[in-house]
């Protein structure tokens, strides 16, 4: 028996959540934010209902580790650092060389610093969280996750762009896609909420939140999904502006006079989706109002016709399918946007339950008893799946 932290690294923020395994019981979790910043709110829930909140001046990830580190012995959760007997860090790009989560040595380290460039606003700052804890836990097992490791199994019919074949083979210019772990996750609940094996089913995974992404999952695997290169491609996003004609953006930066690449990319990554379209990031808030400002109901139609697209696609690739499955911020929480994906997919057998469906953020099956194709809600548990990870590797 041992205790397993999982971490979210990012580049001002350390997410955490500590489990009991293999029990897989949560004991606490929370984050430090505005690392650098003047001021860092701390928060660690634990307990039954117990919360510790605290605002700190936190210099950089090394000082977040070890607050964290330090208030999870002051609170009593864990008696001292020998308790934590694994650490499993999220990673966004593996590119190629990772299939499966790995165990964290010095030179895997340095082939996850080397992929930055496929992920620039994520590896660097997963590297940061990885030191820091090896820095305070030097002798504790540390494995890394890859939200890319699940789509590897993606055919190249799928993965590779209609580019010169050449600028794959030397430049890795494919598609990764991202979100893996959750997708993983959901994949796994809802071959266990239909009491049938994974390998027997054809499922669709919508990770709906403020990047999102669509996975059509056969017999287990992922056969395709919407993120490309980057998380930038796919679905209209909160900030992202999801797939975009390449000659629109050479055109633009023409137009903007911009000529940094990179300035361009900030625009895509930052300034787009829901944000441009209609000025605001949060779904909630467009929906609030979208009965008196016609771009946020623009916006909001928007989000679905690109969603019902790619689940229209892939639903054409695999065949059919046995599941739907709704999950992340938007998915889990936002009846409204369930109910409207769902309409427009009646044509394929997709119905949802009203009653059911005003139910969010509690796993469950939302369909109609005439429904061909299930729609599931299934809260994902990242975490979770790093936890589960942790023990495998380090147990093998």
């Amino acid at each position: 028996m041992g205790k397993t932290i999982a971490i979210n690294a990012g580049s001002s923020t350390l997410k955490f959540k500590l489990f009991e395994m293999p029990q897989e019981r949560v004991i606490a979790q929370g984050a430090v934010e505005r690392i650098g910043f003047k001021t860092s709110p701390v928060n660690i829930r634990y307990g039954v209902d117990h919360q510790y909140q605290e605002t700190e001046v936190v210099a950089d990830h090394l000082t977040a580790v070890n607050i964290i580190l330090d208030e999870l012995i002051k609170l009593r959760i864990i008696d001292s650092y020998d308790e934590i007997t694994g650490v499993g860090h999220r990673v966004v790009a593996g590119g190629e060389l990772f299939h499966e989560s790995v165990l964290i040595t010095e030179p895997v380290l340095e082939q996850i610093t080397a992929l930055a460039e496929y992920a620039p606003l994520h590896n660097p700052a997963n590297v940061v969280g990885i030191r820091a804890f090896k820095r305070v836990l030097p002798y504790v097992p540390a494995v890394a996750v890859f939200d890319t490791s699940f789509h590897t199994t993606m055919p190249a019919v799928n993965y590779l762009y209609s580019l010169p074949y050449d600028y794959y083979q030397q430049y890795g210019a494919r598609k990764f896609g991202a979100h893996g772990t959750s997708h993983r996750y959901v994949a796994m609940r809802a071959a266990e909420l239909l009491d049938r094996p994974l390998t027997a089913l054809k499922l669709i995974t919508l990770h709906l939140g403020a990047g999102s992404s669509i996975t059509a999952i056969d017999h287990g695997q992922s056969l395709d999904t919407s993120m490309g290169f980057t998380p930038l491609a796919g679905i209209t996003m909160a900030t992202r502006s999801g797939d975009v004609d390449p000659s629109l953006i050479v055109y633009l930066m023409k137009k903007l006079n911009i000529n940094n690449p990179d300035e361009m990319l900030t625009i895509l990554n930052t300034q787009s989706g829901l944000l441009g379209l209609a000025g605001s990031a949060d779904m909630q808030e467009l929906e609030a109002r979208c009965d008196v400002d016609p771009m946020a109901q623009l916006a909001i139609d928007i989000f679905v016709n690109r969603i019902v697209k790619y689940v229209g696609a892939y639903l054409a690739e695999l065949q059919g399918a046995d599941a739907l499955v709704m999950t992340a911020g938007i998915g889990e929480r936002d009846a409204k946007m369930r109910q409207r994906i769902a309409d427009r997919l009646g044509y394929f057998g997709i119905a949802i339950d009203p009653a059911k469906n005003q139910v969010s953020g509690v796993e469950r099956d939302l369909s109609t008893s005439a429904a061909t194709i299930r729609t599931l809600l299934i809260p994902t548990d990242e975490e979770l799946m790093i936890a589960r990870d942790v023990e495998r590797v380090i147990h093998e």
